[in-house]
């Protein structure tokens, strides 16, 4: 019982420290572009620091320690695909979108192929921000739940209430500092059931002796699954809201570029010691049902180990989710509200429904989670999809000319229904929908491309070209 409230006050004084961190920022966001930027720029690290905590939620958490259970330390993949892709977006778009001057994914593409494509793109994007929402809330609650000895439904409404009023009141300045403080947590939570977990083994020898020989492979959970992984992994980096936005916060391309660097170096080490904490759970609670790796090994160790591990936990929720609402709220005022009904740009306007738009975004999975739970298989979907869009936005860096306005509306269209379609169908001859999506957009503009030099001329001109 002692160790129960022990845990219990430290998750409220983390949460009263995030509520006040909202309040001291409220100022930034009087204006729709603080409340959606920030209201100045911020130090690459920092964002390094958001973007890594966006992506570290509690599917990213609970559950690479839950696959390291079943198949070791491959599941790192998991997260260190997600580091190969802020890699390869430092290297090669960073600097672009900063450059381009768009903080939208839709307006981006847009810039490029047109108003059509801004429309399907948001439509899109939203719906898998919400998505993957609903997840984080479901899977969160149930941890919460199962952690601290509370109802399930209860859990979910004050994670979800608590992330939506902190990013309301302090917008994106709030979220970018809650989420350094996050990713600090997180990182000293896994990093504390590593050691911890290794210790009581007797050691890595120990833990050698312990599990099966194939446990220490890096290619344990199969070679189809980790290109899975980082196919997902990176399409959702390159196109997804809350990292446009995020980097266009910088003061400058080069710092947008080392921002996605930056996050790469946390990353790894993050994924790795999850993966431990799977497996040592598998050498010390042998017959356990793998997703509670995690959970087990945090309540059995001191009850202030414990206290950290559930402000991480908690961290990890809250983190994903703030990104996440303030991105789909983002694309609701930049792609529906203005250019139909604030036409004039009354900010005061814009102001208030940006503030309504993210209570709603905040508010609309927590009723989605509370009935359905097994959403959570639906995640990587969401990454799949963004995947799709990712193959468009590096022909807009690179081959802007290639395919046509057209294409793309149809090749985000043909994408959402191909990808969707074989999902539901469970992924038949062990494809993964990760690799019909990103198909789909390379099929559709090179045959759209091919058409056009047959004809002479493309099928219609793109809107412009884009430059390094």
């Amino acid at each position: 019982m002692t160790s129960a409230w022990v845990v219990l006050l430290a998750v409220v004084a983390y949460m009263v420290v995030l509520a006040g961190i909202s309040y001291v920022v409220r100022r930034s966001s009087r204006t729709s572009e603080g409340l959606a930027n920030g209201g100045r720029v911020f130090p690459a690290v920092l964002i390094g620091f958001l973007l890594m905590s966006e992506f570290i939620g509690t599917s990213a958490t609970l559950g690479t320690a839950q696959e390291a259970y079943d198949v070791g330390i491959s599941a790192a993949w998991n997260v260190v695909a997600l580091a190969i892709g802020f890699v390869l977006f430092s290297l090669f778009v960073a600097r672009r979108y900063k450059a381009l001057g768009e903080n939208t994914i839709s307006g981006a593409l847009a810039s490029t192929y047109g108003e059509g494509v801004r429309t399907a793109t948001s439509v899109i994007m939203t719906c898998a921000l919400l998505i993957v929402a609903v997840a984080i809330y479901a899977s969160g609650g149930a941890m919460l739940s199962s952690l601290l000895g509370i109802d399930r439904d209860l859990a979910i409404v004050v994670v979800g209430v608590l992330a939506t009023v902190y990013v309301v009141i302090g917008g994106m300045r709030s979220v970018v500092y809650t989420n350094v403080l996050h990713a600090v947590l997180k990182l000293a939570a896994v990093g504390l059931l590593a050691v911890i977990g290794v210790t009581r083994v007797g050691g890595l020898g120990e833990l050698r002796a312990a599990l099966p020989a194939e446990n220490f492979s890096v290619d344990g959970v199969g070679w189809g699954q980790i290109f899975a992984w980082l196919i997902a992994g990176v399409g959702a980096i390159f196109a997804t809201q809350y990292v446009v936005q995020a980097v266009t916060t910088v003061a400058d391309p080069g710092r947008a570029q080392r921002a996605g660097f930056y996050s790469a170096l946390m990353l790894v080490p993050f994924g790795i010691l999850a993966a431990v904490v799977g497996m040592v759970a598998a050498a010390l609670y042998p017959g356990i049902d793998s997703l509670d790796a995690l959970p087990t090994l945090a309540v059995d160790v001191h009850p202030l180990v414990t206290a950290i591990v559930m402000c991480g936990l908690v961290g990890a929720i809250l983190g994903s989710i703030a990104a996440l609402i303030i991105g789909s709220a983002t694309l609701l005022l930049k792609d529906f509200y203005r250019p139909f009904f604030n036409r004039d740009g009354d900010d005061r306007k814009d102001v208030v429904f940006l503030r309504v738009a993210t209570f709603g975004a905040g508010v609309v999975p927590i009723a989605l989670a509370l009935f359905a739970s097994d959403v959570l298989a639906v995640t990587f979907l969401a990454k799949s999809l963004r995947a799709a869009l990712a193959v468009l936005i590096v022909l807009m860096f690179y081959r802007p000319t290639y395919g046509s306005s057209r294409g793309a509306v149809v090749s985000i269209l043909a994408a959402l229904v191909a990808t969707t379609g074989w999902f539901l169908a469970g992924d038949p001859f062990g494809i993964d929908n990760a690799y019909v999506a990103v198909a789909c957009p390379l099929v559709i503009m090179t045959v759209v491309h091919l058409l056009g030099k047959r004809r002479g001329t493309p099928q219609e001109p793109l809107v412009k070209e884009q430059t390094a």
